[in-house]
């Protein structure tokens, strides 16, 4: 334990992912040597001394070369149309899901707009049923799991998701335009406090869980067909990417081990 650590004399590290510190590394903050943060403003948790700003490690294999047009092509999509890309979480994110099947009907009726929804495996069979039952979508991929995540992004013009803290490390990574639809299951509400951390810098948009049946796609509808609005999120979100997080890590780690 770190406790064990720090009677032995053993350097600790520790990180915080999110813009809003949890109960455990606020406990463990008092023992750790070094704190490693991805937000502005984390002295209000820990110590200013002890704090390195070094954001989240993201997965390398984001980064692979894609182009638009092949990516969405690897989607059977069109690739002069513009595309939302819908991210449910490996699970499923039931209010996301629950919306979007909802609103099969208005996906079907503007086929201008692309859409590719990443299910969950939770919701999939569901899903399949009810987009055989309103038939015929062609603007529409969907799949339980997208394994290939660099492909899908490359594809999106606008991503919909959940709000944690290692999915919004690879919007910024990768500049995506995302509208976050915060999960309010999740300890200490941290999910809105990251949303809002975006927000107050015009990096993202916020659509509340429980509105999100109402406003969700027709924000979406609307936010990928203004370029100027795509362009101002996409260079916002990319002013607040670190993308060596994993390697200042380690030499963190390093230093410590060597002292």
């Amino acid at each position: 334990t770190l406790k064990t650590a720090g009677m032995l004399g053993i350097p600790t590290l520790i990180q915080e992912q999110n813009s809003y510190a949890g109960v455990t590394n606020k406990l463990l903050a008092k023992r750790a040597a070094k704190i490693c943060v991805a937000y502005e403003g984390m002295d209000r948790f820990f110590p200013q001394e002890k704090i390195i700003m070094t954001g989240n490690p993201v997965r390398q294999g984001l980064l692979k070369q894609v182009s638009h047009e092949e990516a969405v092509k690897a989607f059977n999509l069109n690739p002069e149309k513009k595309v939302v890309l819908i991210l449910g979480g490996s699970l499923g994110a039931r209010t996301i899901n629950n919306t979007i099947i909802a609103n099969l009907s208005l996906i079907k009726e503007n086929p201008e707009i692309q859409f590719i929804w990443q299910t969950g495996k939770i919701y999939y069979q569901q899903v399949i049923g009810e987009v055989k039952r309103v038939g015929d979508i062609t603007n529409l991929y969907v799949n339980d799991f997208i394994k290939d995540m660099a492909t899908a992004y490359a594809a999106a013009d606008l991503v919909i998701s959940r709000a944690g803290a290692g999915s919004i490390s690879e919007f910024c990574m990768l500049h995506k335009p995302v509208i976050l639809v915060p999960s309010p299951n999740v300890a200490e509400d941290h999910q809105t406090k990251n949303a809002l951390a975006l927000v107050k810098k015009d990096a993202a948009i916020y659509v509340k869980d429980v509105e999100a049946h109402e406003k969700l796609l027709p924000e979406a509808m609307k936010v990928i067909t203004d370029d100027d609005k795509l362009k101002q999120l996409s260079l916002n979100i990319a002013k607040l990417a670190l993308p060596d997080a994993a390697e200042i890590i380690a030499k963190e780690v390093l230093k410590l081990i060597k002292k």
